[in-house]
């Protein structure tokens, strides 16, 4: 029998299977009987995700700052144009802030639904499925048992339920290129491997690097014939972050910056030791030795990236694929790099459990039964449980109805289609399908719009771009330069100037 040419630890499905739990039979049509609860765990996950977010966004918690401008990027895709977001600038070229042509696949679904809600059913769609092919390859490798503990505490992770929550992104068309990608890896499909991991390239600029990182493991494991296919693959990935780089510079007003690694413009960081955007080679030193793992945040946020693997993942080598996006983050000078919010984890998660699911069918294949991880790792899930996202969607408040949203959409309604509006954060998402809209306070937001509509409610700590004194500066500037209230109620303020 001809050696598998991926793993030289690998066995073949029938063996490793039988390590863990028991293997399903095969039904009459050759697919195991069992596979409809995968496809429902899916399902329940996919309603679970679409939930959480699109209450969310009901509630007035979505963003500009990134919902509003995805939904503005998809608009252009839909109008047959190159993505422009006026969140971000007058026509800004949004080629010049990230490189994500993968977002005109939702052109043809913004067709049939012009909202801003179908890039939040399709982010769950999309994290969802990445489930399906994790928990398969995880059921014929290490049984069903092993599978289900898997494939629940993956779609349950913090990472997942921080990204799922936090408006769109486009990373969410990477984690079903990532489960499968890795999966055929740890299975020796070495080209299959290669091919689901090349389009990650059109998911972000950064992801080149993902790339190469899948192509180095597939040469390192893959023998003569998988050393060609890896050095190629890890190739393509450098070159496709080059040249990403490069359509970013053309396309940027003011020139590609190294978002990646840099003070984030907007984020209100102050620069400084560690936290500044120079790039001497003194600082480099620093955020690539002592900076990746201070100040604390940085080693808490690793911790919790592998407790729910009981840090087993580290066992296996297919963790190297997400040394890329960790080294990023934690040298960037942006602080919400760091932590545990927002979407950042999020390209994590397929990563780790992959790795340990990877890890579980190693130590099987020597005889160590692996109840004992499987129980931790649900135990661990269900303790972080409470703490992110996920969890709001078994509190009463999610579910009842504010007044004060009630008054929002009343108000952003009297707002007529097409018009051009400047909007505070949290009421621009609600707008951006449906007019021109950009960001009230923002400076380089388009002058002299026909509508301006407030929010004077918002928390001291959750507002942004303006504190709440400098928004009523603005406001009263703009009645002074001609605006008048159509509406004041519910700390909403609703001002026009009719042309």
């Amino acid at each position: 029998m001809r050696a598998p040419t991926g793993n030289a630890a690998a066995l073949p499905p029938q063996q490793t299977g039988t390590e863990v739990g028991t293997a399903p039979k095969p039904s009459a049509h050759g697919r195991p009987a069992s596979d409809w609860w995968i496809w429902a765990m899916a399902g329940a996950l996919f309603f679970a995700y679409m939930a959480l977010s699109l209450r969310i966004h009901e509630r007035l918690h979505s963003r500009s700052f990134d919902l509003g401008i995805f939904v503005q990027v998809v608009r252009s895709y839909a109008s047959g144009q190159l993505p422009v977001s006026e969140v971000k600038g007058p026509d800004f070229p949004v080629l010049g802030d990230h490189f994500s042509p993968v977002l005109a696949l939702l052109a043809p679904l913004y067709w049939l639904w012009p909202s801003v809600k179908v890039l939040l059913v399709a982010q769950a769609a999309l994290v969802a499925g990445s489930v399906l092919p994790l928990a398969f390859w995880a059921r014929r490798t290490v049984g069903s048992a092993a599978a289900a503990v898997i494939g629940t505490c993956y779609g349950l992770a913090w990472g997942i339920a921080s990204g799922v929550s936090s408006d769109f992104h486009e990373w969410a068309f990477a984690l079903p290129l990532l489960t499968l990608s890795l999966t055929a890896l740890a299975d020796g499909r070495l080209r299959a491997a290669a091919y689901w991991s090349l389009p990650l390239l059109l998911v972000k600029e950064d992801l080149g690097l993902t790339v190469a990182a899948i192509g180095l493991l597939i040469a390192w494991r893959g023998g003569p014939g998988g050393r060609r296919t890896g050095l190629l693959t890890a190739a393509a990935g450098l070159v496709g972050s080059a040249l990403a780089l490069l359509v970013l510079s053309s396309f940027h007003p003011g020139g590609f910056d190294g978002y990646f690694l840099s003070h984030n413009p907007g984020s209100g960081a102050a620069d400084g030791p560690g936290n500044g955007s120079g790039g001497g080679a003194a600082e480099l030193l620093h955020r690539f030795t002592l900076g990746l793992i201070t100040p604390q945040e940085k080693v808490t946020t690793l911790i919790l990236v592998l407790a729910p693997t009981l840090f087993l993942a580290l066992r296996s080598p297919l963790v190297l694929v997400a040394l890329p996006s960790v080294l990023w983050r934690l040298a960037s000078t942006y602080p919400d790099h760091w932590g545990t919010g927002y979407h950042y984890s999020l390209l994590l998660m397929p990563v780790v459990f992959v790795a340990f699911a990877d890890a579980l069918r190693l130590r099987g294949a020597r005889g160590r039964g692996p109840y004992r991880y499987l129980a931790g790792s649900a135990a661990v899930t269900m303790l972080l449980l409470p703490h992110f996202p996920l969890w709001q969607l078994v509190q009463p408040a999610t579910w009842k109805d504010d007044p004060h949203v009630v008054a929002a959409h009343r108000v952003m309604d009297r707002i007529p289609d097409g018009a051009r509006v400047q909007a505070s954060t949290y009421l621009l998402p609600h707008l951006a399908d449906r007019t021109s809209v950009s960001l009230f306070g923002w400076g380089d937001s388009r002058p002299d719009p026909e509508w301006i509509i407030v929010d004077t409610t918002v928390a001291p700590h959750l507002r942004w771009p303006q504190s709440a004194i400098q928004e009523s500066i603005a406001l009263d500037r703009a009645r002074s330069q001609g605006y008048r209230i159509e509406v004041q109620q519910d700390g909403l303020v609703l001002l026009n100037r009719r042309s």
